[in-house]
């Protein structure tokens, strides 16, 4: 009797993990929860690169703990034009947003549910901020020919966070998109689209960092 009860002892199948990670991944707090780390992340980057700005500004000689080479140097690009392109050390913007996404998350994880034209207007912006930090990512690849490791840090961090903002945003059908593109949408995020594609967008970035400078990384 006791090896015919173990036998029939039923065992997790993988339909049931798959159902399990997917009402996790679709959970409001895993969904804030990573929000909230990746922009606190995104803050604290910002905050180093606008205390080291601050710091070339007295002494443009200064070398920066993150000078580790002549392509890992924040100090190359800090002081690059692209750097300060509105006339101040780009990074004070991040000091300036991060903060707003961090009391978003923060909010919805405690269960305030913010109206649908903040959560739009949200969603504008941090995606412009996304593209501005995919130019800076492409200046200093192609232009500066340095990279910051803690403005990679923020290039990572931002898309976390734009990637999180934008799942929310079409489940909760906060971007004013027309309803076939809706469904479509909605569809996209149901199969786990969304972290399909940014996984592999940023094992690519990656990819092409090494690929491009390879061994000058670590030399």
């Amino acid at each position: 009797m006791a090896e015919s009860a173990t036998a029939v002892r039923p065992q997790p199948t993988d339909e049931g993990l798959v159902a399990k990670a997917f009402r996790i991944r679709h959970d409001n707090r895993f969904i804030f929860t990573t929000m909230l780390l990746s922009a606190c992340v995104s803050l604290l980057a910002s905050f180093v690169l606008s205390v080291d700005a601050l710091r070339l500004a007295e002494n443009p000689n200064l070398i920066l703990s993150c000078d580790l080479n002549a392509t890992l140097s924040c100090g190359t690009v800090a002081q690059s034009w692209q750097a300060s392109l509105f006339g101040f050390p780009n990074a004070f913007l991040g000091l300036v947003a991060e903060p707003v996404v961090i009391t978003l998350a923060v909010a919805s994880l405690g269960g305030v549910r913010f109206p649908r034209w903040f959560m739009f207007s949200a969603q504008v912006v941090y995606t412009l901020g996304v593209i501005f930090a995919y130019w800076l990512f492409a200046q200093s690849m192609f232009v500066i020919g340095a990279l910051c490791p803690w403005c990679l840090l923020v290039t990572v961090s931002t898309t976390l966070v734009f990637t999180t903002l934008t799942h929310v945003n079409i489940r909760d059908g906060s971007l004013y998109l027309p309803a076939g593109l809706r469904a479509k949408a909605q569809a996209a995020i149901n199969r786990e689209v969304d972290v399909i594609v940014v996984w592999l967008w940023i094992l690519f970035l990656a990819g092409a960092v090494a690929v491009k400078y390879g061994p000058a990384l670590v030399s």
